[in-house]
């Protein structure tokens, strides 16, 4: 079942770890259809799973919750699979919506309900392996951490780690970091700046998702006045659209981070971004581990997304879609 070359491995393993949780599961017949492209960072592998312990939890009487549904889907994929995943991809399947997911026990998660706008989705054609992906750049913030704990003061070394997922990095800031930053492995200290800004834009995104205005300093410092100048905050500000414009100039900052400091974009998916924001997007980033994959972006409305949709295919994209935020799983029909 390792690396997950063949999508029926993922069905296996959900079925193994129902097997190890102690349930005895009676045998079905499943039909699986899907429109949603394989390996194109749109969470198919979690969608798959989740629907599958969705199923089996219901054809079997089992009662469990979507947090249990997506706490099992992330075991299959990460734990039976060995596939250096996240929970994000299973708990968005399970939950849908727009949710803050907190990634450390006992991963909680917070509904926000945001509804505004209209997603567009683009499939840039290029294919990628996570499984290739996230080992290469976990083992360089890995090294990178290993060199900064040789070198920081104790009160530093105490919000840092040697593994990256061990460090509080909402604890930490550039600020204190940088002198350090200049003594470990380049590609290294890239990657750490990039984890503390992308969480730092991360944290005003939900801020504003939960309907808090900030303020334009707090803006201009956490997204960098080199991206976004002041007055054209304020702007934003003042407008009724405030919200989306603000998630719109977050998705743009973040792209800037994933292609800049993570190095995991491509120049086709750069110019597919670039190409939406030039027809009306507020804002569109890759999605998924990267060096391929799908883009998303955030239109004022369906006509914005249409006209979007339309200037990218007609350049630089295979296909793409206009979609809804969905609510999760659930069953259809009859059981």
């Amino acid at each position: 079942l390792r690396g997950g070359k063949w999508f029926g491995d993922y069905i296996r393993a959900v079925f193994k770890v129902f097997t190890e949780e102690g349930y005895r599961i009676k045998g079905f017949k499943a039909y699986i259809a899907s429109n949603i492209p394989v390996a194109s960072g749109l969470a198919s592998s979690a969608a798959l799973e989740v629907a599958v312990a969705w199923g089996i939890s219901e054809l079997n009487g089992l009662g469990l919750s979507r947090r249990d549904i997506a706490e099992y889907a992330f075991k299959a994929e990460n734990k039976v699979m060995g596939i250096p995943c996240g929970r994000l991809d299973q708990y968005g399947s399970a939950f849908g919506g727009v949710t803050l997911i907190h990634t450390r026990p006992p991963y909680n998660v917070e509904e926000l309900g945001f509804r505004e706008g209209v997603w567009l989705v683009v499939d840039s054609g290029i294919r990628h392996s996570t499984a290739d992906i996230h080992p290469r750049v976990q083992g360089e913030i890995d090294k990178a951490l290993n060199e900064l704990m040789s070198i920081v003061p104790p009160g530093l070394k105490s919000k840092l780690g040697y593994r990256y997922w061990e460090p509080r990095w909402e604890e930490l800031t550039l600020d204190e970091l940088t002198p350090y930053l200049e003594n470990v492995n380049r590609a290294g200290a890239r990657r750490i700046e990039f984890t503390i800004r992308m969480h730092s834009s991360t944290m005003l995104a939900v801020k504003v998702l939960k309907g808090f205005k900030p303020t334009v300093s707090e803006v201009v410092e956490v997204l960098g006045s080199e991206l976004v100048e002041p007055g054209r905050v304020r702007s934003i500000l003042s407008s009724n659209t405030w919200r989306l414009e603000l998630i719109g100039l977050v998705m743009n900052h973040q792209h800037y981070l994933l292609s800049k400091l993570y190095d995991v974009s491509l120049p086709e998916i750069d110019r597919i971004v670039e190409e939406m924001n030039k027809h009306g997007a507020l804002g569109a980033k890759l999605s998924g581990a990267g060096l391929g994959g799908s883009v998303i972006a955030l239109c004022r409305d369906r006509d914005t997304a249409g006209k979007a949709l339309k200037g990218v295919l007609d350049c630089c994209a295979p296909r793409g879609w206009i979609v809804e935020i969905d609510e999760g799983v659930k069953t259809h029909g009859d059981r």
